[in-house]
């Protein structure tokens, strides 16, 4: 388990860190309007050129630095492809739900939206999505009970839009943050939002990449991992402030190891918000203020390594404003910048104003003014956001595959071997009732895996013998997904269990009629935490 208590020396760093970015709150700042659109707009466009830069090494390096030469030389036509980026589509249909609802939309109304999307839909997110289709409230549907993956990186690659709103107004983006994220993610997965937007909304008023790092550490509760992350990269960039790449080995060493998420559990791959915010964060301290620099380190640092350089160059977009950003990477927007991202009906130039709007609504509501052509900010204070954490789960220890003798499976199940699809594992499927697949563990807690695919059935899992919840495994998309939760656990007693999986042989059927087309029930492997 991660010590719930920071060493004196980091809870020192938070503490130094407030002092410096926050100051005292509730002064005025005044910019005007055609700058704070030209800072919108660097945010904006800093997402797109960072998301497009790593998009070509995205999960390819996973543990392992990026090496250089593997970063593709940056093309302006390259932007292109940002149309059609998760990073911003769903970042953007979250914005368009305070367009709509106004700036006191509830978890609810992110929720609604959420659930009725159409577009594919990974970890955290796809999690959520399912449990909203299946009647689970938007204020649990990140929770752990409901989501495996509460902790990983969704809310944090989406958490921009409100960043970009709340310039100088870190405790009504917390607000925000803690409204929308939780539809999603839980406890570190939410502060990843909190995170990345207290970045954004420092970097208006501040020009020093390190002091806006500090400000969104100020933002989180002290006693969380993500937390501690942060500020080991603080220190151990002071510690090594010349070599980036010995923090990020330090970073690894320390945090990459507890990742719970089925498909990164006790493998290389880690979408866990508080890694990948790490990475963020080495970016912009390490980069000096340079565009390339800060994009660079941040993509060669691995994992997720599209979605980092989008936050940081997001970031330090604010800080350049649009017109500060080096114009070979801004040179390929003008020729889109009126066509509509996927799924949303914004275009780059109708977000910017879209951002705009509610940023300035965000300034009256907080106790500031705009005349004529300038904006004067109450500024407020950078605060720990108030919300649960999730850091009881245990560590995995055990990753036990389909084709193990501890599996004992009734009923004729079918097997798919690796040679056929070596990324997932052999895999067993079933879609005849009564079949049935068991297996005991020693743990406090565990997932077992499998896929979500269009034919996907239902099952009854039991555990210790009584029925634990009814599941399904289809994939709600035209799509079968590998690495997925068909079941999950976490807080369970420390001891020995059993668990059951009954095949119902149900379709199953949404209550808005969307049906699968058969009765299977798919499982890969087990993941035993403690």
């Amino acid at each position: 388990m991660i010590p719930r208590l920071l060493p004196a020396g980091l809870a020192l760093l938070i503490v130094l860190g407030t002092a410096s970015c926050a100051g005292n709150g509730d002064e005025e700042k005044t910019m005007s309007l055609s700058r704070l659109e030209d800072k919108i707009r660097g945010g904006w466009a800093g997402q797109m050129i960072g998301v497009s830069f790593g998009e070509p090494t995205e999960f390819r390096y996973l543990g392992e630095l990026v090496p250089e030469e593997a970063l593709p030389e940056w093309r302006p036509e390259r932007i292109v492809s940002t149309l059609n980026q998760d990073d911003l589509y769903v970042d953007m249909t979250f914005a368009a739900v305070l367009d709509e609802k106004g700036l006191d939309a509830t978890t609810d109304d992110f929720g609604a939206m959420f659930r009725d999307a159409e577009y594919h839909l990974w970890h955290a997110n796809l999690a959520a999505r399912r449990a909203l289709r299946r009647g689970v409230p938007a204020t649990l549907s990140g929770t752990p009970e409901y989501n495996a993956h509460a902790n990983d990186i969704d809310f944090q690659i989406e958490a921009d839009f409100i960043g970009l709103m709340t310039p100088g107004m870190p405790q009504a983006s917390n607000d925000l943050c803690l409204r929308a994220g939780r539809v999603m993610n839980y406890g570190d997965g939410i502060l990843g939002g909190v995170f990345v937007s207290g970045m954004y909304s420092a970097a208006f008023f501040e020009s020093d990449p390190r002091r806006v790092v500090e400000a969104g550490l100020a933002t989180l509760p002290p006693e969380s991992p993500y937390a501690q992350v942060i500020a080991d990269v603080l220190e151990w960039s002071r510690l090594h402030p010349d070599d980036w790449t010995e923090t990020w080995r330090l970073v690894n060493e320390k945090w990459d190891r507890r990742e719970p998420c089925p498909a990164g559990a006790l493998q290389p791959f880690n979408i866990d918000a508080k890694l990948n915010g790490a990475y963020i964060a080495l970016g912009l301290l390490y980069g000096g203020g340079d565009f390339y620099e800060t994009m660079k380190i941040s993509t060669r640092a691995g994992q997720d390594s599209d979605c980092n350089p989008a936050s940081a160059a997001g970031v330090l977009g604010v800080i350049l404003g649009y017109e500060g950003i080096p114009t070979e990477y801004t040179s390929g927007i003008p020729t889109i910048a009126d066509e509509k991202f996927s799924y949303t009906d914004y275009t780059f130039n109708t977000i910017v104003e879209s951002t705009l709007r509610r940023a300035i609504a965000m300034v009256e509501r907080t106790g500031g003014s705009v005349e004529g052509d300038s904006v004067t900010v109450r500024t407020q204070e950078f605060q720990p956001a108030a919300l649960d954490l999730w850091d009881d789960y245990g560590s995995p220890v055990e990753r036990v595959l389909v084709d193990d003798p501890r599996w004992i499976f009734s009923g004729d199940w079918e097997q798919e071997s690796p040679a056929s699809r070596s990324w997932v594992g052999t895999e067993r499927w079933n879609g005849t009732a009564g079949a049935e697949a068991s297996i005991e563990l020693r743990g406090t807690g565990a997932i077992i895996a499998g896929s979500y695919m269009p034919s996907g059935g239902k099952a009854d899992i039991y555990l210790d013998g009584e029925l634990h919840r009814t599941v399904d495994v289809y994939s709600d998309e035209d799509a079968t997904k590998s690495h997925e939760s068909v079941w999950h656990a976490f807080g369970l007693q420390d001891g020995e269990h059993r668990l059951r999986v009954v095949v119902r042989g149900e379709q199953y059927v949404g209550t808005d009629g969307d049906q699968s087309s058969g009765t299977d029930v798919s499982l890969s492997y087990l993941v035993v935490f403690r």
